[in-house]
Formats: structure tokens, C-alpha cells, sequence
């Protein structure tokens, strides 16, 4: 389906207020009454060209995804389906690791575009998830495209409607956790705004400032237990933090080790 023009009134005011603090980001908007992925959306625009900065929301995914090609449960209305074109190997100091930190940062932002909307205060869970206790609000997927560019997507969960009635013990959503409704064009436009200054921090090569937000909310780094699959069966161990270059650090007997990527499950 082609994208709407212009935004709905509800993202269209607060974008108008918070532009100036879109920095490099938002160059081009396109917003869609309903469209398969916004990843892919973003994806096909990195192909033609686009520039970096350039956004696709969508009020409905027919086939959103998260991490390990999960579907993401998109219905009309009660959440934020959000994706950008964004080019981290520009960071002026270290571009490897740069890339490898945006998906943390891309978590400290969303979590502090959350709490400036909304009050709210989400803890991180590594690598990509928002959690409001135990229960997931938002996540996150980067996914590389052509030459340096990667395709940053987020769903946070607005309603309850966002999610399956089957999942409701294991999610949440804003509008559970307020007790009232939020504005979704002014959660998007906090986030876009604070993932616009962490993008920022990024590309300088201020790594420790995000390092140190993300380990600021994100107590399950330290000190839980964690269950993650291994090609030679099941490991389990104690979080013990987060090293320099993302990876969060388990201890197994006597051994530290680094989890990179995976399915890492907290008890």
C-alpha cells in the first residue's frame, strides 16, 4: 500500500514541536496505513539511494519480524512500528565498533524517549528488549543493507491490543503501565528525537556515555542467572556485565565468557 501523506494529526504536531531535535535524522517520512515491514520498507529505500536519516512508520505490519525471524504481532492502532536508514560505520573514531553498539544504542535511546513522553521508566534487557519488570514493552532488530548501511526497526507496544491475549503474562504496554492512553505520535517523536542524540554520541565515538546509560538500566547484567544454547548443548551462568564492545559477559565456573548474539533466556 503507498504511504499516506501528509502524517495523521496525532504524529504530525508533534513532529512539527520536536523537529529541530531530529538532528541528522527524519530527512524523508513515510508513513503507511498498512505495509508488510517497515524494515523492509527501509531496506528498498537504501537501494534507491536513499538518504540516511529517512524514516517509514506504519499504523499496520502484515508480516512485521523481530530477532531470529519472530513475527512481530503488528495490528492497527495500538502500537509504534518504526524503521531507519542509518549509516554507524561513519563514526569517526571506530567504525566496527560502532556498528556493533547501535542496537544498545538504539536501547538507551528508546528507553529515554519513553520516559520523557510518558514518565515511564523501562528497564534494558540485552540485547534488544524494553522490559517493564519481567514483562517485554518494546523491541528492537538491525539489519545490515547495502555497502555500510544498516535498517534500524522498533515496536513498542501502545495498547494491549498490541499484543496476543496469549502472551499478555510475558508483555505489557504503555497504556497498561499508565493506567491511561499516550499519545503515540509523541512517543515516536521523543524517540526519533532521543535516538537523534545517541545516534550522535555514536558517530563522535562517545561509546563509554552510552555504555554507561545502558548499564545504568539494565540491572539483569549483573548477577542473574541466564540460560543460552550452545552447539555442544545448554549453558547456564551468572550475568557479569557488559565489556567494551556490547557483548554481555556470563560467568561459568570459573570461566568469563562472551555471548555475541543468540537467544540468551533469564530465570
Amino acid at each position: 500500500m503507498p504511504p499516506t501523506d501528509p502524517l495523521p494529526p496525532e504524529f504530525a504536531e508533534a513532529f512539527a514541536v520536536l523537529r529541530p531535535r531530529f538532528g541528522r535524522l527524519v530527512t524523508q517520512t513515510l508513513f503507511f496505513d498498512a505495509t508488510g515491514s517497515t524494515n523492509d520498507v527501509i531496506a528498498e529505500l537504501a537501494a534507491t539511494g536513499a538518504d540516511e536519516g529517512a524514516v517509514a512508520i506504519a499504523d499496520r505490519q502484515t508480516a512485521g519480524r523481530g530477532r531470529r525471524g519472530r513475527t512481530w504481532f503488528s495490528p492497527p492502532g495500538a502500537g509504534l512500528y518504526v524503521s531507519l536508514l542509518l549509516q554507524p560505520g561513519k563514526s569517526a573514531t571506530d567504525a566496527a565498533r560502532a556498528t556493533s553498539l547501535l542496537t544498545l544504542t538504539a536501547g538507551v535511546a528508546l528507553a529515554e524517549g519513553v520516559q520523557t513522553a510518558t514518565g515511564l521508566a523501562p528497564d534494558i534487557k540485552w540485547p534488544n528488549d524494553l522490559l517493564v519488570g519481567r514483562r517485554k514493552l518494546a523491541g528492537i532488530l538491525a539489519e545490515g543493507v547495502a555497502a555500510d548501511q544498516v535498517v534500524l526497526g522498533f515496536g513498542i507496544n501502545v495498547s494491549p491490543a498490541a499484543y496476543p491475549p496469549d502472551v499478555a503474562d510475558r508483555a505489557t504496554s504503555l497504556d497498561s503501565e499508565l493506567g491511561r492512553s499516550i499519545d503515540r505520535g509523541l512517543v515516536c517523536a521523543h524517540a526519533l528525537a532521543a535516538l537523534a542524540r545517541r545516534y550522535d554520541d555514536l558517530l563522535a565515538g562517545r561509546f563509554d556515555a552510552i555504555l554507561d546509560a545502558w548499564r545504568q538500566r539494565a540491572p539483569g547484567s549483573r548477577g542473574a542467572r541466564v540460560r543460552w544454547q550452545e552447539p555442544h548443548g545448554a549453558q547456564t551462568g551468572i550475568t557479569a556485565g557488559l565489556d567494551d564492545s556490547g557483548a554481555l559477559l556470563v560467568q561459568v565456573g570459573d570461566t568469563l565468557q562472551r555471548l555475541v548474539a543468540g537467544e540468551v533466556l533469564w530465570d
